[in-house]
């Protein structure tokens, strides 16, 4: 039993210090209504998602440097413990790629709403 508790805390104390110099940026506002928006807030809106997008992939960076430097330092750890940790850097990298994609295909299904409603005919 001893050694499930000091197994359970040392992958959650390999999570907390995985990225924990890695803050998760802040995804964009809202989206402006395709309908309803002018070109200038598609524009800012375009914006916010490509800056969300390069703060994703400085935060996947971050991530992986934050591993690597982790796993060089600890030449301790066993191979499930390694595993364990790199299971957790990808799961939340994936998470990052989801949340950026989620940002701009909220972002383009409005770009098309706006662009039918404002075709030249």
């Amino acid at each position: 039993m001893k050694t499930l508790i000091s197994l359970t805390l040392l992958v959650v104390m390999a999570a907390s210090t995985v990225n924990a110099a890695c803050p998760y940026p802040k995804a964009p506002g809202m989206i402006p209504d395709g309908n309803t928006a002018k070109i200038e807030e598609m524009i800012t809106a375009q914006r916010a998602v490509k800056a969300f997008d390069a703060e994703i992939s400085a935060y996947q960076t971050c991530l992986e440097y934050e591993f690597t430097t982790t796993m060089t330092a600890e030449i301790n750890l066993t191979p499930e413990q390694r595993a364990e940790r790199r299971k957790i850097v990808d799961q939340k990298m994936n998470a990052a790629v989801d949340d950026s994609q989620a940002a701009a295909d909220r972002l383009n299904a409005q770009i098309r709403v706006y662009k039918e409603k404002n075709k030249k005919t």
